[in-house]
């Protein structure tokens, strides 16, 4: 059989799994990992307090197949982003947030070179708390490192806004692929930003919570993984709906995001109870004044020396 005829027997093989759901890979063992304690602040803008990470699944899609099919299947449309809110895109690259964007991006790499991560699900306690700002900008501050394709979801389906902020169509979508009537490809869109593509909410449904649950999006992730160098998913509250917990069973970690002032210590910690200890990547702390950076600053530089001195 020559390679020709079974890339092609392969990739048949592969569609015809889209409407089922494929048997799971099994998962490598999760090393134990250290906490990487990360402190700063300013208004609407995010950056981990500890992280703790597990390892991700294997991929089942062939990378060469897979990225040139969604090269020439996924929509390129023109996004008309949020200047305020898409920090960068609103061509400045020293707006207030920024920094600590990087900041955030590296330690995730940090923690990456201990161990696999990659599909990361951000979510809060409440609704208005900055999950999908952080989302959003997290995937813009992912993709901005040469040759990185990045992978945006808006897996809220009960109150999308990735959409919205990044100035583009909802639909088709992800609750449209949970459904069974688009493929991964063609609900999955690209704008200006060159290696960021988008997958938004797709239509509105009334069951959110059993569509999520259908086994489908594991299947989505599993076949889309091999393209990208990071998946971010913005996920609905933790607290009011079950959603989060569901979506995080697919994911390699979570990322909570707290609003500085705002969020109920109750209603955080309730957060929390819903994700295994070894699935929270960490705090993102949001909306705080920026007068706090330089001692929050102070506190992460002071951190490192104490470790490097305890490991020495």
């Amino acid at each position: 059989m020559s390679r020709i005829h079974e890339a092609l027997k392969k990739a048949e093989q592969e569609r015809a799994a889209t409407q089922g759901v494929a048997p799971q890979p099994p998962a490598a063992s999760a090393p134990a990992a250290e906490q990487a304690v990360l402190a700063g602040t300013v208004a609407d803008a995010a950056f981990p307090l500890a992280a703790v990470v597990q390892t991700a699944g294997m991929p089942n899609l062939s990378s060469q197949f897979g990225l040139e099919t969604l090269l020439a299947r996924s929509a390129q449309l023109e996004w008309r982003p949020e200047p305020s809110t898409m920090l960068f895109m609103n061509g400045d690259d020293n707006a207030r947030g920024t920094e600590e964007f990087r900041t955030l991006r590296s330690r995730l790499y940090h923690l990456r070179e201990k161990m696999a991560l990659k599909k990361l699900l951000v979510t809060s306690a409440l609704p208005k708390e900055g999950k999908s700002f952080t989302s959003a900008n997290l995937a813009q501050v992912l993709v901005r490192q040469h040759g990185r394709r990045v992978l945006l979801i808006d897996a809220d389906l009960r109150g999308p806004r990735l959409h919205l902020m990044l100035g583009t169509t909802a639909s088709p979508g992800l609750s449209d692929y949970l459904q069974g009537k688009n493929d991964e490809f063609s609900i999955t869109q690209r704008g200006p930003v060159e290696g960021l593509f988008f997958i938004p909410s797709g239509e509105s449904i009334d069951d959110p919570a059993e569509l999520v649950g259908n086994g489908r999006l594991k299947l989505l992730l599993q076949r889309v993984e091999p393209l990208f160098d990071w998946i971010v998913i913005d996920s609905p509250p933790a607290v009011p709906v079950s959603d989060a917990s569901v979506l995080a069973k697919a994911c390699d970690g979570v990322l909570m995001v707290v609003r500085s002032n705002s969020t109920p210590f109750d209603a955080a910690r309730k957060a929390r109870q819903e994700f295994p200890e070894q699935m929270l990547l960490g705090v993102v702390l949001n909306g705080t004044h920026g007068d706090v950076t330089p001692y929050a600053r102070y506190y992460y530089e002071a951190y490192q020396k104490k470790a490097s001195t305890t490991k020495a």
